[in-house]
C-alpha cells in the first residue's frame, strides 16, 4: 500500500496520508515520500496550494513507536527524519491541513507546519511525547507556543492533555473549525487560495514564517530531544505505553 495518494486537482494538490491501520502514524518513509511529493510540487507551475490530510478519519497519531524504541541520541542527532521534517517547512507555497480524527505529537507538528489549519468535529489534538519520557523534536514546542502561548502550550506539552477541536480553535492554534468534517471546508479553502496570486502568496508565507520562528529555540528543542533517547525515561514510557500501563519515571 502507498503510503501516501496524491490527488491533482486544477491548481492544487490533495495529499492523503494513507497509513489508516496505524491511524497515519508517521513513520520514516512516510515522511520521506511527503517530502518529496512537497520538494515536487515546489517546482511545478500548475500547483499553487496543497491540501495535506489523512486517510480514514485520522490526520496522524503522532510517529512511529517502533522507530524511536531503539534508538540512541547518536542515532538521533544523524536522523534521515530531520532531512525530511526541513523539507517539508521549507515548502515554500500555502499548506492547508484538514483535521479530523487525532493529530498527535509528531502528526501535530506537521499540522502546526501548516499555514492553514482546519478542524472537524472528530479532531483531537495533543503533544502527549512527555507520556513516553520524550519531547517534541520537530518543532511542536515552538510552533505551539507561538499560537496558543506559553499557559497554554505548558499545559498541552508538559500534562500530555489532549483537546478538542473547539478547545484548540478558541486558544488559536488552527484558523478554521468546520462543522462535521474537515475535508470539504479545506476542499473549498484550497480551491480559493489557489486562484489568488501565486508569487504574492509565496512572499506572503515566507514572511509570516521569518516573522513567527526563532533561529534559535528549534535547535535547542532539538538537542533535548535527541537527549532524552539515551534514558531509562524514554525506555519505561514506550514499554508503559505498549503494556498500556501508567510509566513509573525516576529521573534517569
Amino acid at each position: 500500500m502507498e503510503t501516501l495518494i496524491l490527488t491533482p486537482h486544477d491548481l492544487w494538490l490533495q495529499i492523503t496520508l494513507n497509513r489508516p491501520e496505524a491511524k497515519n502514524a508517521l513513520n520514516t518513509a512516510t515522511l520521506a515520500a511527503l517530502a518529496a511529493a512537497l520538494q515536487a510540487a515546489t517546482a511545478d507551475a500548475n500547483i499553487r496550494a496543497v491540501l495535506l490530510h489523512g486517510a480514514e478519519g485520522n490526520f496522524a497519531a503522532g510517529a512511529d513507536i517502533t522507530e524511536i524504541e531503539g534508538k540512541t541520541s547518536a542515532q538521533a542527532a544523524t536522523d534521515p527524519r530531520k532531512v525530511h521534517w526541513a523539507a517539508i517547512r521549507a515548502f515554500p507555497k500555502p499548506l492547508i491541513a484538514a483535521v479530523d480524527g487525532f493529530a498527535l505529537g509528531g502528526g501535530l507538528e506537521l499540522a502546526l507546519m501548516a499555514d492553514l489549519m482546519i478542524l472537524g468535529d472528530s479532531a483531537r489534538l495533543g503533544l502527549p511525547e512527555t507520556n513516553l519520557g520524550l519531547i517534541p523534536g520537530a518543532g511542536g514546542t515552538q510552533r505551539l507556543l507561538a499560537l496558543a502561548g506559553r499557559a497554554r502550550a505548558s499545559r498541552m506539552i508538559l500534562s500530555g492533555e489532549i483537546i478538542d477541536a473547539d478547545t484548540a480553535h478558541a486558544w488559536g492554534i488552527a484558523a478554521y473549525r468546520a462543522t462535521g468534517a474537515a475535508l470539504p471546508d479545506a476542499i473549498a479553502l484550497a480551491e480559493k487560495i489557489a486562484l489568488r496570486a501565486p508569487l504574492a502568496l509565496q512572499a506572503a508565507k515566507a514572511a509570516l514564517v521569518a516573522g513567527d520562528e526563532s533561529p534559535r529555540a528549534f535547535p535547542l528543542e532539538r538537542a533535548g530531544f535527541e537527549a532524552l533517547m539515551d534514558t531509562a525515561d524514554k525506555a519505561e514510557g514506550i514499554a508503559a505505553f505498549r503494556a498500556k500501563r501508567k510509566p513509573q519515571f525516576k529521573g534517569q
